[in-house]
């Protein structure tokens, strides 16, 4: 994906994400699309840094540089917690929507991607941008709204059969 996909996709998921976290529709959504959507379009934007030095898809857009964005906030306190979100989804819409795909176990240059890529300036890349945040928002909403409970659910049912094991 070019430069204008990662913004689109950093925006788009933005206000999806203050939707998924503040499902209210209320100023407190506004409120929370600001606040992720300034770290999660910096995030989006930096793996391609490597365009201007080091090799593109190669230097930055690999699985070591996502861990170090995933560990910053747990060292450093601040709304930056949004950063890696950009940056996973950043490698996420290179390795789903473009042909080419991405080096993720750098230095080892082998590129990995999903055949449904389209060419980065192909004129459904922007569509192909559109799907891809739909479902990485999809996903997102996953995590925050249905894995917490089933994995309660899934807890209360073992639970339950330990205790029925146990003649309770």
């Amino acid at each position: 994906m070019n430069k204008k996909g990662h913004v689109m996709n950093a925006v788009l998921l933005s206000i999806g994400l203050g939707y998924v976290l503040e499902p209210a529709g209320t100023e407190a959504t506004f409120v929370k699309i600001v606040e992720v959507g300034l770290p999660v379009t910096l995030g989006a934007l930096f793996p391609d840094v490597d365009t201007e030095f080091g090799k593109h898809r190669k230097t930055l857009h690999n699985l070591p540089v996502l861990a170090l964005f995933v560990a910053f906030p747990m060292v450093f306190d601040g709304n930056l917690q949004y950063v890696w979100i950009g940056v996973l989804t950043h490698y996420v819409l290179d390795v789903m929507g473009s042909k080419r795909g991405i080096a993720l176990f750098y230095p080892y240059s082998k590129e990995f991607g999903l055949p449904i890529g389209v060419a980065v300036k192909s004129e459904h890349s922007d569509l192909m941008t559109v799907v891809i945040t739909g479902f990485e928002l999809a996903v997102c909403y996953l995590v925050v709204h249905q894995i917490p409970w089933a994995t309660l659910e899934f807890g209360q049912g073992i639970q339950g059969i330990g205790l029925a094991v146990l003649g309770v």
